[in-house]
């Protein structure tokens, strides 16, 4: 059989966060042929970094098709980045790289698509529940920022949500995460999901904890306060990613009941993966389902933790593939 490299065929796909561009080249058989990463800084445009990484492609076919995924709402033509200040016009972009197709979606839209494709060693379940055959699903993550997206049952096929649920208000579940937030709103006009639930939101957990307690704040970063040695050195480390672990739940269970998501919750982003076991044993899985009346339903939805490493690449093609 003739593989899709020899008869000239493989598509663009990306993955464009706040600070890591990921692109690459895959087969319709969704196979990866190529990746590399470049940073962001890097690059002035995003045009400039997908020509560079095309540069680096070697003998692989340059691709007539792509799809990006990107850390932005599209609502149009034009994209400008959230927490970047990349901005471009797709249709430009699509002639500048000379493609006779270009799909840019959110990039947790493309998350959100890659979950059917999700292999069962690519997911880690957290707690019980198991899911609902033909139910939506929904998936969040945290990252640079928070992302929130779900998939809708449609014939057989899915329809995938483009929102921007990241940006919901966060509501306190303790008279402690009340009076964090409480504090928090003396330094923000709104205290979103996004602002506790992220790399700069488990910063901002940190230094209002410590705040609220007193103590001098050591400038952690995010990666420093969720390293399980700096956790067990400070206790305001070890509470920062106790409540943010919480916090999250919260959101998933929201989730959840919002979409009516019994085929399961999944979370992706670059925070939780890196936590390990210490996400199973923190207090996610228990404020997930702590609903009330409703905690019954929660408790028979699983939850699950996105462990494949490039999942966007996985529902760009799916896109492509369409």
């Amino acid at each position: 059989m003739t593989s899709s490299v020899a008869t000239g065929e493989a598509w663009l796909v990306g993955d464009v966060g706040a600070t890591n561009a990921r692109f690459g080249l895959v087969s319709p058989e969704r196979e990866v042929l190529h990746t590399r990463t470049h940073a962001v800084a890097d690059h002035p445009t995003i045009a400039d970094a997908i020509t560079a990484y095309l540069s680096e492609r070697a003998a692989l076919p340059m691709p007539r098709r792509g799809a990006i995924a990107i850390a932005s709402a599209i609502t149009g033509d034009r994209v400008a980045m959230t927490n970047h200040p990349w901005s471009f016009s797709i249709s430009a972009l699509k002639s500048q790289l000379g493609l006779d197709r270009l799909e840019v979606l959110n990039d947790f839209t493309a998350l959100a698509l890659a979950l059917p494709h999700l292999a069962a060693e690519h997911r880690l379940q957290v707690g019980g529940g198991g899911p609902a055959v033909g139910a939506p699903l929904g998936v969040l993550g945290p990252g640079s920022g928070l992302g929130v997206s779900g998939l809708i049952p449609a014939g057989a096929g899915w329809i995938p949500l483009a929102g921007e649920g990241g940006h919901a208000t966060m509501a306190p579940a303790t008279d402690r995460e009340g009076a964090v937030l409480d504090r928090m709103r003396r330094h923000f006009d709104h205290v979103s999901a996004e602002r506790v639930l992220s790399g700069p939101g488990l910063v901002n957990l940190y230094n209002t904890l410590a705040a609220l307690d007193g103590v001098p704040s050591r400038g952690y970063t995010a990666p420093q306060i969720a390293d399980p040695e700096m956790g067990t050195a400070d206790r305001i480390c070890a509470e920062s990613t106790t409540l943010f672990c919480a916090m999250l739940g919260t959101m998933a269970g929201n989730l959840a009941l919002t979409l009516g998501a019994r085929g399961g919750i999944y979370i992706g982003g670059g925070i939780v993966p890196r936590l390990g076991q210490r996400f199973a044993e923190s207090p996610f899985r228990a404020r997930f389902e702590a609903k009330g009346r409703f905690s019954p339903y929660l408790a028979a939805i699983p939850t699950y933790v996105v462990t494949h490493p490039l999942p966007a690449f996985l529902g760009c093609a799916a896109v492509l593939a369409d």
